[in-house]
């Protein structure tokens, strides 16, 4: 049988691609591809399950324009199919006078992105707020929320299955992509399927994939492992919702704050440390290959000579839990290192370019025979209907 449609990942954007592809084409045949045993294993699965406005964004970029879209789009589905969520709000808090300046240029960036019921609030306010945070400025944000993304594409898939007679196969991993005149053969270990269009979803290995067919990419998916520490029980109670520091406006990671999940419990993290392996998520994991790969590539060893002082801050802190107690510290001071346990992990799929810029935005290159989506980190996973509905217009496009 040749499908119509064929998506390589099962992340949440891939699921969520297939399912607007379906509800745009019910009749169309579309096969998701996944070499886990479930949907959401990698960095859906492993995230803080933010829902995120659209901050920070450049006005305008496509991470604003889908993460705005995808978010009511998000909320929207959340509601049909009864799965929690908390629009809980958050504070982005400024601890000095430089900081200040940067937050009120981030504030001006919401307003630009239609975020008007952002506030400005002063020292003396960030208490009524969270209690226990310090800080000489903030903004409250009171669109972010928090959900379960991996209940999200699983909901994705069923809706996708269940409604639409989509058809997913797990453990079967991709070996090769071969683009022929009438079709197009995706070869696995449980062998070969054809199908009219592939979609490359597959997030810490889009570059790979799509690399089948483009030898010369000017880019390359570097992994970036973010660690994660859980608040005692009993210490719960110093955060209300969610406390994030003004971001380092050269450095793509938004720095180590304080998260309430939607299942209970407070997360800590992440930092941002180059990760020995794609799917590296334990200190100890390596792959030769693949560090090889990453450590020596042209793009990277120019980002690392730019971040290497920034760099080794976040390789400290990932070995050293005094170190990143005192990074929490600067946010709430009554923090003690007894006070975090540590948690799990999670690995970014940044895009870095030959000449050593990280892809600030979601890339998503298209040819006759596939499209890929080749950078799509955090706000992904608010944005995945948004960009899910934006590929499988390219797609149906073709039908």
């Amino acid at each position: 049988m040749t499908y119509d449609v064929i998506i390589i990942g099962g992340g949440i954007v891939g699921a969520a691609t297939a399912l607007k592809i379906k509800e745009q084409r019910p009749e169309a045949k579309v096969l998701i591809l996944e070499k886990e045993s479930g949907l959401a294993k990698h960095q859906t699965g492993n995230n803080s399950g933010v829902i995120h406005s659209g901050l920070y964004y450049k006005p305008g970029s496509l991470k604003a324009k889908n993460c705005i879209r995808g978010y009511n789009m998000l909320l929207d589905f959340c509601n049909e199919h009864e799965i929690p969520y908390d629009l809980c709000g958050k504070i982005v808090v400024a601890t000095n006078t430089k900081e200040v300046e940067i937050m009120n240029g981030l504030y001006k960036r919401g307003l630009e992105n239609g975020l008007t019921d952002n506030k400005l609030i002063r020292k003396e306010e960030i208490k009524k707020y969270e209690p226990y945070c310090e800080g000489e400025a903030a903004i409250h944000v009171p669109y972010t929320g928090i959900v379960d993304y991996t209940l999200v594409t699983e909901t994705y898939g069923k809706v996708f299955q269940e409604k639409y007679n989509g058809e997913i196969r797990f453990n079967t991993k991709v070996m090769d992509v071969r683009y022929g005149s009438i079709a197009t053969e995706i070869i696995t270990d449980q062998g070969t399927f054809r199908t009219k269009l592939a979609i490359n979803c597959a997030g810490l290995y889009s570059d790979k994939i799509a690399a089948f067919n483009h030898k010369n990419l000017d880019f390359k998916i570097v992994p970036f492992r973010g660690e994660y520490y859980h608040l005692n029980k009993k210490k719960e109670h110093l955060v209300k919702n969610l406390i994030y520091p003004v971001p380092d406006p050269s450095f793509p990671f938004l720095g180590v704050h304080f998260t309430r999940m939607i299942g209970g419990g407070i997360e800590a993290g992440p930092n941002a440390v180059f990760a020995f392996k794609r799917e590296g998520y334990d200190k100890s994991d390596f792959n030769m290959k693949e560090f090889i790969e990453s450590a020596t590539y042209k793009g990277f060893l120019k980002v690392a000579s730019k971040y290497w002082v920034t760099g080794l801050g976040e390789m400290y802190r990932s070995y050293s839990k005094s170190a990143f107690t005192k990074a929490l510290q600067k946010l709430m001071p009554e923090i003690k290192e007894s006070d975090l346990t540590a948690g799990n992990a999670g690995v970014r799929a940044q895009a870095l370019d030959r000449n050593g810029n990280m892809v600030d935005d979601f890339l998503i290159l298209e040819d006759s025979h596939m499209i890929n989506v080749c950078n799509a980190p955090s706000p992904a996973a608010t944005s995945s209907l948004s960009i899910g509905l934006t590929i499988a217009e390219m797609a149906v496009k073709r039908f």
